[in-house]
This record gives C-alpha cells, structure tokens and sequence, in this order.
C-alpha cells in the first residue's frame, strides 16, 4: 500500500502523513530509518541542551519524543489490526518529555534507540496484510486505519527534523558570535 492508495486522511496527523514518501509503507519507513544516519549528530551535539525560546524542548527531548511517539503509534496500529474496539487514549507530549529525562542521556544513544524502535516498527508493518492494513480504530482525534498510522510515524519524524532545522541549527550562529 502507497501513501496515495490511502482512503481518508485522519485529522491533526494528515500533516505528517504528506511529510512521508508516496511509496510503499515500508518501503516509506525504511527510507525514514536511513535518513536517521544522516542527521548531523556532531553539529547537534555542539548545539547541546540549548532551546531557541523558554519551554521548548532540547534536541535529546525531541528525538526521545519521535522514540515515545512511534511506541505508543505502533500499539495502537497493533490494536487496531486485531481489532480492537475500545477508542484509545492521547497522551501528554509534555509530560512524557519530562518524564523521559533525556538531558542525562547521550544524544547518540537516543538515536540508537530511535534506529531500533524503527526496525521493530518495519517488522510489526511488515506482518500485517493489506486487510490489517485497512482496519481502522478510533483514537483521541477521531478514526484512522493502521496504514496511515506507519505513514504518520514516517512523516512525524521528518516533521521534527525540519523543526530542528529551522529552529536549532541557528543557535550555532549565535555561539559563532
């Protein structure tokens, strides 16, 4: 199943999902988990704990958020393919990024964990067929079937490595001056 073979586009998460290549659903994770070894992990870790306004979170926190958000969407993209029938719950980002204590932890063990949540992600899309596929299950926004959730984790995290982008990287300006 492609991106565009999608039936409907669940509300808040259609912003991640246009993010995600139009490509097959693993293929569309796959290409996300390459991108991950990629990233700048030296220029990220000169920018260190630093935020670019008060209350936001660090690069650490943003990274453990894609980490938590893939787990808690895995679940219910689980759930949902076997047919669960009880609306699942949203969760407090905020509450989980203090919680998660990512300051006192390495940025390249984060990423590590990211890279394995990830393949853990492709396996559990991988065992399900396109029939699972198309379950759909109600969450805190409404319905979404299990094959816009992978494309949502995809998309969710490059929509938090253009934050990073723009938003941290012109920190390191400011510590150039």
């Amino acid at each position: 199943m492609k991106k565009s073979d999608l039936k409907e586009m669940p509300e808040y998460f259609d912003r991640y999902i246009n993010l995600a290549e139009d490509a097959a659903l693993i293929s569309s994770l796959q290409i996300s988990l390459s991108e991950i070894n990629n990233w700048p992990l030296d220029v990220w870790e000169k920018i260190g704990d630093r935020i670019y306004a008060p209350d936001k979170w660090t690069i650490k926190d943003i990274v453990q958020h894609v980490i938590d958000t893939e787990r808690i969407f895995s679940y219910r993209a689980l759930a949902f393919s076997r047919n669960e029938t009880q609306p699942l719950p949203s969760y407090d980002e905020d509450t989980y990024a203090r919680a998660g204590r990512a300051v006192n932890r390495k940025l390249s063990n984060i990423i590590d964990e990211l890279k394995i949540v990830r393949l853990g992600t492709i396996a559990l899309f991988n065992s399900f067929d396109n029939e699972m596929l198309e379950k759909t299950g109600m969450g805190f926004k409404g319905p979404y079937s299990v094959a816009s959730l992978g494309f949502m984790l995809a998309g969710h995290q490059r929509w938090h490595m253009h934050i990073i982008d723009e938003r941290y990287l012109p920190l390191l300006k400011a510590l150039s001056k």
